[in-house]
């Protein structure tokens, strides 16, 4: 047991109720059009980053059949506690915004909704919003390496407002359908420009093995995808990269002039880890400009994910080294646990 875990223990059903929750549903039954309506009243900011940096939260994950968290199969399969620890995460000041599927994007939209409606404030005002367009490549299944665009579409997230795409592709060399998901991506860019959104490219080589395949942390063949990723569409000018940290990671980020945001993986359960490779990425290159990180703040072992956030946020943000980033967590968690309950009672 960490001393962080000595200290704490986070319960999301504190911080939203079981009654929250079912409010989505009934807004999703009796008034789905509320969800437009919170887009369109949204504040976005006038431009994507405060000081050229982002801390941003990767939900996604539940879209590609992907749920374990730690020894458990199907934690992130809790539609409750998952969104729970997004909107613990969202509603910190200082993490730069979301990331997520439709489902998941416009559930926030609905909560955000309800507590302005009973006089509350906004946390999704000046929040940097991305869609994720491509899931098809299910985890496990004879055709992940075909990842088809299943879920936002470009006009979707024009429509909705929000501040920017997310897509991706895992190389495999052996398998041709890497080819038909690189294709897609690139005709994903060209139309993102023609409306001026942002993309975010996460790319990286993957290896089959017994048990699925195993993503390559390995700098040569990163730095090999990053020649390929920044290449695609009719142009590279909206393109930030989404990119595992590895050894030799100075290495990599001189393969391209590309503005580059860490990605977590999956959880240990102590946030040390995680702390530590992006004290080192932040580091590493000029154009490593922060994380796009999921499972690492939402599933920290029993620690709150929002002061984890502000951990990783005080290393991108304030140049935080990992012992500071730690003593930060430990002063904040369990920080303002009403902030949902206080405007939904």
């Amino acid at each position: 047991m960490t001393e962080l875990e000595a200290k704490y223990e986070f319960a999301s059903g504190a911080f939203f109720p079981e009654r929250i929750f079912a409010r989505i549903t009934d807004i999703r039954v009796e008034d789905p059009s509320l969800i437009d309506k919170s887009a369109q009243r949204r504040k976005r900011r006038d431009k994507l980053t405060l000081d050229g940096k982002l801390a941003v939260l990767a939900c996604d994950h539940p879209a590609r059949r992907v749920t374990r968290s730690g020894s458990e199969p199907v934690r992130m399969g809790n539609r409750h506690d998952f969104l729970g620890r997004i909107l613990r995460v969202v509603t910190s000041p200082e993490i730069d915004g979301v990331m997520g599927t439709t489902d998941i994007i416009e559930d926030l939209l609905i909560v955000d909704q309800l507590i302005i409606e009973r006089g509350g404030p906004s946390f999704l005002d000046n929040k940097v919003l991305l869609g994720c367009m491509n899931r098809g490549g299910l985890s496990g299944t004879s055709f992940e390496m075909d990842d088809r665009f299943t879920s936002f579409t470009t006009g979707s997230i024009e429509k909705l407002r929000l501040d920017g795409a997310k897509i991706m592709f895992r190389l495999d060399p052996t398998d041709s359908r890497s080819l038909d998901t690189i294709v897609a991506c690139a005709k994903a860019i060209t139309e993102l420009n023609k409306r001026s959104i942002p993309v975010f490219l996460e790319v990286f080589g993957v290896e089959r093995t017994e048990n699925g395949y195993k993503m390559l942390k390995n700098a040569d063949e990163l730095i090999k995808t990053i020649g390929v990723a920044t290449a695609l569409g009719d142009s590279s000018r909206g393109i930030w990269l989404k990119i595992p940290y590895s050894e030799g990671f100075d290495r990599v980020t001189r393969a391209t002039s590309c503005p580059i945001l860490m990605l977590g993986g999956e959880s240990p359960g102590d946030p040390t880890v995680i702390l530590q490779e992006f004290s080192k990425g932040m580091a590493s290159g000029h154009n490593v400009r922060g994380a796009l990180v999921g499972r690492n703040i939402l599933y920290p072992g029993p620690e709150d994910p929002r002061a984890v956030t502000e951990g990783v946020s005080r290393i991108v943000h304030q140049n935080y080294d990992v012992e500071h980033a730690l003593r930060h967590i430990s002063n904040v968690h369990g920080k303002d646990m009403d902030k949902l309950t206080a405007f939904l009672s």
